[in-house]
């Protein structure tokens, strides 16, 4: 469990502190750092239709399900007479 808190910590750190620099990159360089932003996303969101593309064309179809076999019907229960 404390183990968990410190991961959320150091992410929780880490984000703040990429929101922050990457604000100030901003600021200073704000033409190459918007063109380099919208390329990084357009070149994941492609990684990613291509990933998916690639494990559609590759993998094989699943095997055609087939119905269980039934089993023969049971004879009927045999009647008893009253005595």
């Amino acid at each position: 469990m404390a183990n968990d808190r410190t991961l959320g910590g150091g992410i929780l750190g880490g984000s703040i502190l990429g929101i922050i620099i990457y604000g100030v990159l901003l600021y200073l360089w704000p033409i190459i750092v918007l063109e380099v932003t919208a390329f990084l996303a357009v070149v994941v969101l492609l990684g990613i239709l291509a990933w998916i593309g690639w494990t559609m064309a590759t993998t094989p179809p699943p095997e055609p399900i087939t119905e269980a076999p039934q089993a023969p019907p049971a004879p009927p229960a045999a009647e008893t007479k009253p005595q």
